[in-house]
């Protein structure tokens, strides 16, 4: 974990190098910006190091290709392999945990395939598929839709039908199209318990290991981007792997129940 001295460093460099309102954009997730977590924290980051994150809100895999692209300076993403593959590619400086919550599989009340209360991720995918009930996927190379294919992946002879549905959609979207139509979907269970438009909705199953669901942070790296804005980077970095932004992370709740929970200098 980076300490309290280099985030001072870095917050100096940043800005002396570039005035009095320097910023970052922030490529991220759906569900990190969905659930409320930036909203909540930012502020303290901007407070302490007077650097403004301006936060783009799309699906990882997008993320990673505007961050690629040099459009954003910080990366925080929930798709590891996907995140790994940046900084080796060198994109990206260094890649670091920073905190997880979990993915849910939910499903309509009357629950045709029979899943309720199921904790095997695996298995109840099978169920959906023998029964053919009706699956929304986001289909947007997001996290939540890498994390979904993996499980897919583990169940044979699963073959797409028009039981499976995608959307190139946001979780929202998908969250709205899976309770029109009675579906199932796999959310993040942050967005799933901010989302207002629940109706007859519920978690089916949970508590599967395949579920974890990890995010890490990555600052852009300045060789692949000379534009970059790397002190700021390295700020935010710093600041939220160390002890402030994990508490940060860790107090944030929604009606007293905590989203994500902080685990930077865990690997």
């Amino acid at each position: 974990m980076m300490g309290r001295g280099f985030f001072c460093v870095a917050i100096c460099a940043a800005t002396t190098a570039f005035g009095q309102s320097p910023f970052i954009v922030v490529q991220s997730t759906t569900s990190t910006a969905n659930s409320g977590l930036y909203d909540a924290i930012l502020p303290q980051f901007e407070a302490i190091s007077g650097i403004e994150a301006r936060v783009v809100a799309v699906g990882t895999g997008q993320a990673l290709k505007n961050a690629a692209n040099c459009d954003g300076d910080v990366l925080l993403v929930h798709a590891r392999t996907a995140e790994e593959a940046f900084v080796a590619q060198g994109y990206g400086v260094a890649r670091f945990d920073v905190m997880y919550n979990d993915f849910v599989l939910v499903g309509p009340s009357d629950d045709p395939a029979g899943v309720a209360g199921t904790t095997d991720a695996r298995a109840a995918l099978a169920q959906v598929a023998t029964a053919q009930a009706v699956f929304v996927s986001r289909g947007d190379d997001s996290g939540t839709h890498k994390a979904e294919l993996r499980l897919w992946a583990q169940v044979p002879d699963a073959a797409s039908d028009s039981w499976y549905r995608e959307l190139g959609a946001g979780m929202g979207a998908t969250l709205n199209a899976a309770v029109a139509m009675g579906a199932y979907t796999l959310t993040d269970r942050a967005t799933w318990l901010s989302f207002g438009n629940r109706a007859a909705h519920r978690v089916v199953v949970e508590g599967d290991p395949a579920l974890f669901n990890q995010y890490g942070v990555i600052a852009v790296s300045p060789e692949h981007c000379p534009r970059v804005k790397a002190a700021e980077a390295q700020a935010f970095v710093a600041w939220i792997l160390g002890a402030a932004g994990q508490a940060a992370i860790a107090g944030f709740r929604l009606n007293d129940t905590q989203l994500f929970f902080p685990n930077a200098g865990a690997q």
